[in-house]
């Protein structure tokens, strides 16, 4: 014959508080964990992610390409070469001797600064982005007079070998259309 076993009157709550303890411990590990799980399987992490890297080529490229130092133009017009792909790549590369016989007649420096920058578009499928980059272009003369002038500037990224580069680049209209 089985003899049960008998706890005393005492040890009943302890036992009862810590079993509820246990299972509501269990409970919020179990929706704790199904949140990670969807927030690391979530696509919109992965978008933000693309989109902060367009981002970040974007406006670097942006102010690679407004940016130019005639006692350095070799370098300047390689790294244009290197942040643009597709047709501005091919226009760069085709107008670059031109390009570089005008800037070093011209004896300029030209710098730029990102004052701010959005991505207006992204296809991360199709490695197409837009951006709208606002900026500060300053030009310094041989006589060492500089001029501030704000830009807009709206580029398209294409993704190359993994990376976004830009693949044109052009003024962003100021202002409104007339009233017809």
């Amino acid at each position: 014959m089985a003899r049960a076993v008998r706890t005393p009157a005492g040890l009943r709550p302890v036992l009862a508080v810590a079993l509820v303890f246990t299972l509501v411990a269990a409970g919020f590990a179990v929706w704790t964990g199904r949140d990670w799980y969807a927030a690391a399987h979530d696509d919109s992490a992965g978008y933000a992610e693309q989109r902060d890297r367009a981002l970040a080529a974007g406006e670097q490229a942006v102010q690679n390409l407004n940016t130019l130092d005639h006692r350095r133009v070799e370098q300047g017009l390689d790294l244009w070469e290197s942040s643009t792909t597709g047709e501005l790549h091919d226009q760069l590369v085709e107008g670059r001797e031109e390009f570089e016989a005008q800037v070093k007649g011209a004896k300029t420096v030209t710098t730029a600064r990102v004052l701010s920058g959005a991505v207006t578009e992204l296809d991360d499928r199709a490695g197409r982005a837009r951006l709208l980059v606002a900026l500060r272009i300053t030009v310094t003369t041989p006589d060492s007079k500089s001029t501030d002038k704000d830009s807009r500037m709206l580029g398209e990224l294409t993704r190359a070998d993994g990376q976004w580069k830009l693949s044109g680049l052009g003024q962003a209209p100021v202002g409104g259309t007339a009233a017809g």
